[in-house]
């Protein structure tokens, strides 16, 4: 009697890792490989601002003051003396706070209330669905400046304020992803197997959508940076002394003219943080895209 045995692949391309061709195509995508190094520096320098900033940033200098940029100071000194280099890093920090912590709490809230929406239908879906088309009928500013201004100004109700304003983005594609994965078979399969509603959306539905979710991340943290520098400098965010990009900007209003680094610098800060998360959101949008990328 013999036994037939069936030989398992052992070239090099079966040995590879599900996610390994995905890894490679955003090694490629130079774009994204720049705004992800770029993402990462601004998120260390936001770790490690009081190794990296030479000066304390909210110490006054009024010997010093309005210097341009030279060895001591890379970046030149405000109107007080203060290192603009310090108040950027620092700046930086306050950002990537905001870009973080909004986004988390959009993705808390936001997240649940998709999976509801989508799964269940009827009723739950159609109060979320009015409840998010009311919320966007406001644009994303104007809805965190209102909340904002209601809450109080100050760096945590900002970030609240954001998270709250992104919470109908994560729920539109939330909801999206789970009306388009409750009918593919794994689910009815699931559903026939006897699974309850939480190890279907749980287990079945919410990894599946995890590629969507990441995209929309990725394009939080940008719209929440630039959200944190405009209540900032509206004085409904961070508040003077201490360092933000907003209120740099919004403090150097006054010196176009004679110092114009004061304002220049900061925005560059801005420019680059947010372009950075907007190419490593493009491409983690063609990887991860499930009509583009392997599966």
């Amino acid at each position: 009697m013999t036994t037939a045995t069936t030989a398992l692949p052992t070239t090099p391309e079966a040995r590879k890792r599900p996610g390994s061709g995905r890894l490679r195509a955003l090694r490629k995508n130079r774009l994204a490989l720049t705004g992800g190094i770029i993402a990462a520096v601004f998120v260390l320098a936001a770790l490690l601002a009081p190794l990296i900033a030479p000066y304390d940033p909210a110490q006054p200098n009024f010997g010093n003051v309005l210097a341009e940029p030279s060895w001591a100071h890379w970046l030149g000194t405000d109107d007080l003396g203060r290192d603009q280099l310090s108040r950027i890093v620092y700046g930086a920090r306050a950002s990537m706070q905001v870009g973080l912590v909004a986004v988390v709490l959009a993705f808390v809230i936001g997240v649940p209330l998709g999976l509801v929406g989508g799964y269940y239908g009827r009723f739950a879906d159609s109060t979320i669905s009015r409840l998010t088309d009311t919320m966007l009928a406001f644009p994303f500013l104007v809805l965190a400046v209102g909340l904002a201004a209601i809450l109080g100004p100050s760096l945590t109700n900002a970030t609240i304020a954001i998270g709250i304003s992104q919470i109908p983005a994560v729920i539109r594609i939330t909801r999206a992803e789970t009306l388009r994965l409750r009918h593919v078979d794994y689910v009815g399969a699931a559903i026939a197997n006897g699974g309850g509603d939480g190890t279907v959306l749980f287990r079945h539905i919410l990894p599946n959508a995890t590629s969507a979710l990441i995209v929309q991340a990725t394009v939080g943290i940008p719209a929440a940076i630039i959200g944190e520098a405009l209540l900032s400098f509206l004085g409904l965010g961070v508040q003077p002394p201490a360092p933000s990009l907003g209120v740099m900007l919004s403090g150097a209003q006054s010196f176009l003219a004679p110092a114009p680094w004061l304002a220049v610098f900061p925005g560059l800060a801005i420019v680059a943080a947010t372009l950075a998360f907007n190419l490593l959101g493009d491409g983690l949008r063609d990887v991860l895209d499930p009509r583009g990328g392997t599966r």
